[in-house]
């Protein structure tokens, strides 16, 4: 009689480790280290990379709203920085939006936001509200202008035909740039100096702008913005309250 077997095959024991999980409590100094690593490094970005701001009246208009919070590029036209290669720095162009530090004696901390429209060797002047660029009217379909329709848009000698118009006793401008103005006048044009901008608000019937201060240095400009991250209606005179 023939018989047959079935060959066992040999398995490996099941080994069972327990893992010993090891917790590390924080002392309360890596605590203090790691807030103040949070808090320099949020300092750094904005004084230097970006900066939050609101924007508090309606000199900027249709571009900028009151009650936009932007967000603010501060190295882009920053100063060159040969430890920093990799920051991409640039200089002002025609037709940024930028921020800068109000150029005037009596309130030297009060930051704006306008649009750049002359540079260095620039020839400027308007006539009935129309740009006019090293004498080529500009395209502006974002700015407003007198008679258009809106009751509201009413003609300003001085500030529709600058700076061809002596202001008048409505028209606020500084002690400074009411004595620097004709300096700068040739024929019928403002030229723009070295290392100046001149700026305007989109919303050129209701801006104090370079109309009614004078220019902008350039060390005093801040940055520019990049977007609007949160927008909401805000009343006309919040730039009055504190």
């Amino acid at each position: 009689m023939t018989t047959s077997t079935t060959p066992t095959i040999p398995t490996d024991p099941i080994v069972s480790k327990t893992a010993t999980v090891e917790t590390h409590t924080e002392t309360p100094l890596e605590s203090l280290a790691s807030i103040c690593t949070v808090i320099i490094l949020v300092i750094f970005a904005q004084a230097f990379i970006f900066q939050n701001f609101e924007i508090p009246s309606g000199s900027m208009e249709k571009t900028l709203l009151i009650g936009d919070h932007v967000l603010v590029d501060r190295s882009t036209f920053a100063p060159p920085t040969p430890w920093a290669p990799f920051v991409y720095q640039r200089d002002v162009h025609r037709g940024d939006v930028i921020v800068f530090l109000k150029p005037n004696p009596e309130s030297p901390d009060l930051i704006l936001v306008k649009r750049a429209i002359g540079l260095p060797g620039d020839h400027i002047h308007l006539r009935n509200g129309i740009l006019y660029l090293n004498g080529v009217a500009q395209n502006e379909p974002q700015t407003s202008k007198p008679n258009d329709g809106n009751p509201d848009h009413y003609y300003n000698a001085y500030r529709d035909d600058f700076p061809a118009t002596t202001p008048g006793l409505g028209d606020s401008l500084t002690a400074s740039w009411s004595l620097d103005l004709p300096t700068h006048i040739q024929g019928d044009d403002l030229v723009v100096p070295p290392g100046k901008v001149f700026a305007m608000g989109d919303n050129r019937l209701e801006s104090l702008d370079s109309r009614y201060w004078g220019f902008v240095p350039r060390e005093n400009i801040l940055g520019r913005p990049m977007f609007v991250y949160w927008s909401f209606k805000t009343p006309a005179d919040q730039i009055y309250k504190t």
